[in-house]
C-alpha cells in the first residue's frame, strides 16, 4: 500500500496566510506545507484540500483513479471546488466500515474531539491509521496489534500517540508520520528534534511512502539529561520528551515543604502541565526505581536530590565533610550513576546548571556548586542524550541530533 502525502500542514497551511510570526516567516521552500491530505494507492483520497490536483501532479501522481474521497476534519473541509472526475467527498459514520472495490477497507475511528479518524487496511493486509488535527482516539477496544503506519497530529496531540502505545496500536516498528503541522514549532532541526523524542518523523509535501516496508524509525533515547538555569524551560523540555508515552512516573525530589506557599505554587504549576495519566512519586530514593523494570521515569530534579544527599552526610559542616562526609557523598553519587548505567527503563532527568553564574559567597555554597557540577558530569556520561536549555531553546550537547 502506497501513501502519497499531498500536504502535511495544518488546516490553514504553513506558513499561514498573513501571519507575521517567526515560524511562518521561515517556513519556506521544503518547509512550506499545504493542508494535510493523503492519497492511498491512487484510489482513496483522505481529505480534499485546496490545490489537491496540482499537489498530486507535482508528486507525479494523478487523481484520475480516485474512487472515494473521505473527510476527517470536524467540518466538511475547506471550501474547495471538487475537481472534475472526483466523487463527492463523504464521511464514514463512527465505528462503521467501508469496503472499496479496490480491495481496501476503511473503518471510521471515533475521536475525543470533533472529526473522524480512518483505519485503512490494504488489499495485502497492511494497516494505516490517519487521525484528524487536534484529536485523539476515543476508544481503541479490539485493536488487532500495531499499525504499520500512523499519520497523526503528533505536535498538537502527543497524548494521542501515548494512547495508541498503551493500547498496542503503536509498536517499536510502527512508522509514525507527523502531519497537521502548524506554526507551533519552528521547521527544520527543532521540528526534527522534537518529533524524534516521540519516535516520530516529518516528511516534505509530495512524499510517497510504502506502508509496511521498514523505515528508519527514530530511536527514542533511553537516558536523557536536561540541564538549564533557573526558569530556563528545562522542566517543560523534559516533560515534552515523554508526553507521547503512557504511564510515566514523575519522580519529584523536592518534597512538599509544608507551609511554603511559594513552593506549593511551583508544585501546582508542574502538576497542571503534566498529562493526567502520569503518576507521581515524591522521593529521593532513586536507585530502587532505576533498578526496577517499568514505565518511563521523569526525575525532577537532580539538584534537589543532591541537596538531600548532602544533608544526609552533613556536608555543610567542614569537620564532618573532611571526616568522612565527602567519601560518603561520592559513594552515593557512584551508586546512583551505576544504577543509571544498568537501568532498563526510559529515564529523563532534570538538573540545574549553576557553574556559569556568580561564585557563591559562602564555602557551603561553593561546595554545593562543585558537587552539582561533578554529579551532572557523571550522570551525563551514562546518558545517550544530553540537552542544555537556554531561554527556552534546547541545545543538544550529546546524542545523534548534535551531528545533524
Amino acid at each position: 500500500m502506497e501513501v502519497t502525502l499531498l500536504g502535511t500542514g495544518g488546516p490553514a497551511g504553513l506558513p499561514r496566510p498573513d501571519c507575521p510570526c517567526a515560524v511562518c516567516a521561515v517556513a519556506l521552500g521544503v518547509d512550506a506545507r499545504a493542508a494535510a491530505a493523503l492519497l492511498v494507492d491512487g484510489a482513496l483520497l483522505l481529505d480534499l484540500t485546496p490545490g489537491a490536483a496540482f499537489a498530486a501532479a507535482r508528486a507525479g501522481r494523478s487523481l484520475g483513479g480516485v474512487r472515494q474521497v473521505l473527510l476527517s476534519h470536524p467540518h466538511n473541509g475547506p471550501a474547495v471546488e471538487v475537481p472534475a472526475g472526483l466523487p463527492q467527498p463523504g464521511r464514514v459514520p463512527d465505528g462503521r466500515e467501508l469496503a472499496l472495490l479496490t480491495g481496501h477497507r476503511v473503518r471510521a475511528v471515533p475521536m475525543d474531539a470533533p472529526g473522524t479518524g480512518y483505519a485503512v487496511t490494504g488489499p495485502d493486509g497492511q494497516r494505516l491509521l490517519y487521525l484528524p488535527p487536534g484529536a485523539a482516539p476515543a476508544g481503541l477496544e479490539g485493536v488487532a496489534g500495531a499499525y504499520d503506519m500512523v499519520v497523526a497530529d503528533v505536535v498538537g496531540r502527543p497524548d494521542a500517540l501515548a494512547r495508541l502505545r498503551l493500547a498496542g496500536a503503536v509498536g517499536p516498528a510502527t512508522d509514525v508520520i507527523a502531519v497537521h503541522l502548524d506554526h507551533d514549532v519552528p521547521p527544520g532541526r527543532e521540528l526534527t528534534r522534537r518529533l524524534a523524542a516521540a519516535g516520530a518523523r516529518a516528511v516534505p509535501d509530495g512524499t510517497t511512502l510504502t506502508v509496511g516496508v521498514y523505515e528508519d524509525v527514530p530511536d527514542v533515547p533511553r537516558r536523557t539529561l536536561v540541564l538549564g538555569g533557573a526558569r530556563s524551560g528545562k522542566s517543560v523540555e523534559a516533560e515534552r520528551r515523554l508526553e507521547a508515552f503512557p504511564d510515566v512516573l514523575y519522580v519529584a525530589t523536592g518534597g512538599t515543604r509544608n507551609g511554603d506557599g511559594e513552593w506549593a505554587a511551583r508544585v501546582h504549576a508542574h502538576r497542571e502541565r503534566r498529562p493526567g495519566s502520569w503518576r507521581t512519586a515524591e522521593t529521593c530514593d532513586l536507585v530502587p526505581l532505576l533498578k526496577d523494570d517499568g514505565a518511563p521515569l521523569l526525575v525532577d530534579c537532580l539538584s534537589l536530590w543532591l541537596t538531600d544527599a548532602m544533608d544526609s552526610v552533613n556536608a555543610w559542616d567542614d569537620d564532618e565533610w573532611g571526616g568522612g562526609g565527602e567519601r560518603a557523598l561520592r559513594a552515593r553519587v557512584e551508586e546512583l550513576t551505576a544504577a543509571v548505567r544498568e537501568t532498563r527503563r526510559t529515564v529523563v532527568a532534570v538538573s540545574n546548571e549553576v557553574g556559569s553564574g556568580i561564585v557563591p559567597a559562602t564555602p557551603s555554597g561553593r561546595r554545593y556548586r562543585d558537587e552539582l557540577g561533578r554529579l551532572n558530569a557523571a550522570f551525563a556520561t551514562e546518558c545517550e542524550h544530553v540537552l542544555l536549555v537556554v531561554a527556552g531553546q534546547a541545545l543538544t550537547l550529546k546524542g545523534e541530533e548534535s551531528m545533524r
